[in-house]
């Protein structure tokens, strides 16, 4: 499918035309144009850069994943890499998709690695807001931000959520387990992940608030304003998750240290007790005449003495938890 949209003077006058009408356009000042590329070949990359002027590097970071997110600034257009961030509903994991975009004065073009950014969904977003089309890329480059950055809010609240979890599983029965360790590496790693793709986005939105870029209008000031602020909340909330899951791993391995140190109580005590008959009847088995020897009131006796200490040691173990 051909994702083209083309604005003049505010109001949506086309979309899914051929990318190559989009060069007819761009000579005209009232007009606004946008258009999608998906997993482009270094030949189309080429085409597009050759007709809107872009620069080499920035093209050059389209075609090596994996970018930090950024905000370059080149003489006659911005390069912007940001990423979406979703659940992998088969595995449960993080799935991390780059999108790059290119903004000039009247043209907005959005290039992702894969089908990760669903681009409907943030043309559905320019329709709900179909007012502020009259703030030209300023406005499309808003819708595009807004739906990344609200992902990556519903992405920290079900991380919140899968803490929680682990902190209920953390002080059950069976809290201590290799499954919840498993689980607890897997968040953390997930967590890194997804820090790592949003503490930079509080610097591109700071630099695009930035005045004398010319991107964001006074009028669209305050709608940035509240994605910046977003921004900051899903930063500051996931360090606190990042904290959270340090300390329920100091928990966990402190929990193994009091159940060691429990087991290592029990086989001592029970070693104690242990010993006592051991004893008795050691001393009871030396070559030498003994109270009772040979007669059934020494069994008795022996016997009497090793149940009456035994169980005197384990009141005595259990009165001090050590049983």
């Amino acid at each position: 499918m051909v994702r083209t949209r083309l604005y003049r003077n505010g109001v949506l006058r086309a979309h899914g035309f051929p990318i190559a009408d989009v060069s007819d356009h761009l000579s005209d000042t009232a007009a606004t144009v946008w258009f999608d590329l998906c997993s482009p070949t270094p030949a189309d990359l080429a085409v597009i850069a050759e007709e809107l002027g872009l620069h080499a590097l920035a093209v050059e970071d389209v075609l090596h994943d994996r970018q930090r997110p950024k905000l370059d600034v080149y003489d006659s257009h911005l390069f912007l890499s940001v990423y979406g961030v979703r659940l992998n509903p088969e595995t449960g994991r993080l799935a991390i998709s780059e999108i790059d975009i290119f903004v000039t004065r009247n043209a907005l073009v959005t290039v992702r690695s894969d089908d990760g950014v669903d681009i409907d969904q943030v043309a559905k977003r320019w329709d709900a807001n179909a007012g502020l089309a009259g703030h030209g890329v300023g406005f499309l480059l808003h819708g595009l931000l807004d739906y990344i950055v609200d992902g990556h809010f519903e992405i920290v609240q079900d991380l919140d959520e899968r803490v929680e979890g682990l902190e209920d599983s953390l002080f059950t029965d069976d809290g201590a387990t290799r499954s919840l360790q498993r689980h607890t590496f897997e968040l953390r790693k997930d967590m890194v992940a997804f820090r790592r793709v949003v503490l930079p986005m509080r610097e591109v939105l700071n630099a695009l608030l930035r005045r004398d870029l010319h991107v964001v209008d006074a009028a669209m000031t305050p709608y940035y304003q509240d994605v910046y602020d977003h921004v900051l909340r899903v930063s500051e909330w996931i360090d606190s998750l990042r904290d959270l899951i340090g300390n329920i791993r100091e928990t966990s391995l402190s929990q193994q240290g009091f159940q060691l140190n429990t087991i290592m109580k029990r086989v001592t005590s029970w070693a104690a007790i242990i010993a006592v008959p051991t004893a008795i009847t050691g001393f009871y088995g030396q070559n030498v005449p003994y109270p009772g020897a040979e007669q059934p009131i020494g069994f008795w006796t022996s016997t009497a003495m090793i149940v009456g200490v035994s169980a005197a040691l384990i009141a005595v173990f259990r009165k001090r938890d050590w049983l």
